[in-house]
Order: structure tokens, then C-alpha cells, then sequence
């Protein structure tokens, strides 16, 4: 049992800090040829749905962020709850796209998963940074960087395009609170699509620094395939010697350590 207690505490740091930034690699490759197929077809959305006006799944492509002075270039997916963030920087549902007249939020992880938005807090005003949609390319201008408590810019004017940026502020993987980065669109604003999820419907895990508890039976089904690994390998340690139990069930339990431990990171906070 202490043996794998501590195989378990490996995997479990191996997946996030390690595997975890390999997933984001390929899931953010994924992302971006399906987001180019749909910029040349011209079915990128521009709203909440799709070309067909079928709500947008979680994970669905909307925008390419780039930020050269950071070498942060990564594919925008709709939602922002853990599992989404896991790709990359996520689109919160309950506001504009980015580009769009008024004000859109994105969120991003700081350390894990690539930490695509690790340095974000380093931005000084007035440096830029562009966002491509289905609407074209908008550039940005950065406003500055807060914290909680500190005061927010003042509103967008009628038909301005605002841009939130926001990440996990304190050390890697131990956050703190969250910063926020305000920039605008240096160019017109493109007409807003429609949204309907409000700040009112938004999920409670789609929120800063929120978990997803949506998933924890999975993460039961994974523990009780562990110690029920555990159990028979016992069993058979006791009737066939160690020999053989090692080879049959050292990869059963790494399995089932793996399972437990994907589902204890999608618990940690989504901009971790």
C-alpha cells in the first residue's frame, strides 16, 4: 500500500508537471488545423453557435492569440472550465469574442499545460498584441495589470472593444489570487454575436480559479479500480510469490495510478 501511495504521488506529479505541458502540445496542434479548415472555409463562428447556430460545444476553436514578446501563440477554446483550460486559453461563454464591441474575458493557466499564460503579469501599457477570429485580425493595446482590489479601468465607450486577459497570480501551482490584464482594440470593433449564456447561467466552474466537480465520479470509479487492483495483487503475492505478481500487476497499478491521478488534476483550480 505504501509502495503505491508513493507511485501514485509520482504519477500524479510526473502528469502535471511533465505530461501535462505534452497534452497541451497536442491538443493545441489539434486545435489549430481545425481552426484553420474553418477560417478557409469561412465557418469560423462568431457568436455562441456555430455556422449552423448549434450551440459551440466546450473546447470548440474561436481565435488564435499571439503574443510575440512572450512567445505565446495559442489556439482559443470556448469555455473556461478545467478541462477546457487543459487545452489552452479558454473564452469565458458569458461575454463578447474578442474584437467584438464591448468587453471579452479569457482565461489561462499559469504553470500547467503549457502555463501559456505564465509571464502574462511582465506586459507594460501601450506594448500589443493581436487576436484572429472569424471576424479578421484585431491588435490590442495593453491598458495595464491589476490585482483584487485595485481599481478597474474605466467603462468601454459605445462600440469599443475591451479585452480581459486573466491567469493565476503567486508562485507555480500554488496561486494566490488572480491578475487581470486589460487591453482594448486599437481598431473598430466588429458587431458582438449572440450570446446565450449570461453571468447569471454561468457555470460555477467556469469561473477563476473554480474546480470542476462535475467529473469526481470519475475520479471514485478510478479509486476503487486502485484498490481493487491493490487487493488482488496482494492476493497474489501471498499465493504465486512476488515474481510473478510484480510482472502481471506493476502495470495494472501505474494504469490505475494514471486514471487517479488525471482526475485529481482536473480538481485543481482551473488557471493553476
Amino acid at each position: 500500500m505504501l509502495v503505491s501511495l508513493s507511485v501514485l504521488v509520482l504519477v500524479f506529479l510526473l502528469n502535471l508537471l511533465v505530461i501535462s505541458h505534452v497534452s497541451h502540445f497536442a491538443a493545441q496542434q489539434q486545435a489549430r488545423d481545425d481552426f484553420r479548415m474553418q477560417l478557409a472555409a469561412g465557418t469560423a463562428p462568431v457568436s455562441e453557435g456555430d455556422f449552423e447556430d448549434h450551440l459551440l460545444p466546450d473546447g470548440a476553436p474561436v481565435g488564435i492569440l499571439s503574443i510575440p514578446r512572450l512567445g505565446v501563440d495559442e489556439v482559443i477554446s470556448e469555455g473556461t472550465t478545467s478541462g477546457v483550460l487543459m487545452r489552452g486559453p479558454g473564452h469565458r461563454r458569458d461575454t463578447v469574442l474578442p474584437g467584438q464591441a464591448g468587453v471579452s474575458v479569457v482565461m489561462g493557466r499559469a504553470a500547467a499545460f503549457g502555463g501559456p499564460f505564465g509571464r502574462l503579469q511582465s506586459l507594460q501599457p501601450g506594448e500589443t498584441f493581436t487576436v484572429r477570429t472569424g471576424q479578421g485580425e484585431q491588435t490590442f493595446e495593453v491598458l495595464g495589470v491589476r490585482y483584487a482590489g485595485d481599481p478597474t479601468p474605466p467603462a468601454p465607450v459605445r462600440g469599443e472593444s475591451r479585452l480581459i486577459l486573466m491567469t493565476a497570480r503567486g508562485a507555480p501551482y500554488l496561486p494566490t489570487g488572480v491578475a487581470y490584464l486589460d487591453a482594448r482594440a486599437t481598431g473598430t470593433a466588429k458587431p458582438a454575436g449572440t450570446r446565450q449564456t449570461t453571468s447569471m447561467t454561468l457555470s460555477p466552474q467556469a469561473k477563476p480559479l473554480a474546480t470542476d466537480m462535475t467529473t469526481v465520479w470519475a475520479l471514485v470509479f478510478a479509486l476503487q479500480f486502485l484498490v481493487a487492483a491493490e487487493f488482488v495483487a496482494v492476493w497474489a503475492y501471498r499465493r504465486v510469490g512476488w515474481q510473478k505478481t510484480w510482472i502481471v500487476f506493476a502495470p495494472v497499478l501505474l494504469l490505475a495510478s494514471v486514471f487517479v491521478s488525471d482526475q485529481l488534476i482536473r480538481l485543481l483550480p482551473n488557471l493553476v
